[in-house]
């Protein structure tokens, strides 16, 4: 399966700096974390504290960016942070990063040493192609909570990713719904790595091109692409 994910008019109206590029990768090996994925998340905060120089990851002009558009589509950034920043902000606290899964580490390491939203999708689970909209309010997203299956939905205007049965992720990139999460048992994945200006889109690509490597290394064999927006 090859999948192009799709930009609507009405996000790249809300959003006219925004870039994204997906990295695609079938032959994939995941399983629990390990020492190495464990030593690169700590890297990736190593490197981003260093790229901070001691400010709050909310100062960075790119995450500064990231809350100007989430208040723009109608969400409170303090309360319902972009997934870069919310890890960056885990990452320089006592808690550390999550430990998920091989993959997940992969890709969190990269968003937090480059500071760059990342995501990460089962393309087994995906159903139809993979669209950015603003939503109407309708869509379905299916999500956990007490451990029960529950169907949420979005706000009307709400920037979600998409698919042909429903909402894979809220607010953007805010939160993704389990049901095309990575899991130990993936072997086709799609990442999404995404950008608004200020960022230059050369910073994005050598983030992409980490992620490459990473996963080329942690998967010997996986067929890997790269696709800009």
């Amino acid at each position: 399966m090859t999948l192009t994910p799709t930009v609507s008019d009405e996000v790249r109206a809300l959003a006219p700096g925004f870039a994204h590029i997906a990295v695609e990768a079938h032959g994939l090996v995941n399983g629990p974390s390990t020492e190495g994925s464990s030593a690169l998340l700590d890297d990736a905060a190593r490197r981003l504290a260093e790229r901070l120089e001691g400010r709050a990851p909310h100062e960075d002009p790119h995450m500064a960016a990231w809350r100007e558009v989430y208040t723009a589509f109608g969400s409170k950034p303090s309360r319902t942070r972009n997934s870069a920043e919310a890890l960056a902000k885990r990452a320089l606290s006592g808690a550390g990063l999550p430990r998920i899964n091989l993959l997940v580490d992969l890709y969190n390491a990269v968003s937090v040493a480059h500071l760059i939203p990342v995501g990460g999708e089962d393309l087994d689970r995906i159903e139809g192609g993979m669209r950015l909209i603003r939503a109407t309010g309708e869509e379905p997203f299916v999500t956990v909570a007490d451990g029960a299956e529950v169907v949420e939905h979005p706000d009307a205007g709400e920037v979600v990713w998409c698919d042909g049965a429903g909402v894979t992720c809220r607010r953007w990139n805010w939160r993704q719904g389990p049901r095309t999460r990575l899991t130990e048992e993936t072997v086709s994945a799609i990442f999404l790595l995404e950008s608004l200006a200020p960022m230059p889109l050369a910073e994005v690509e050598r983030a992409a091109d980490e992620l490459v490597a990473l996963l080329e290394k942690f998967s010997p064999g996986a067929r890997v692409g790269v696709r800009p927006s």
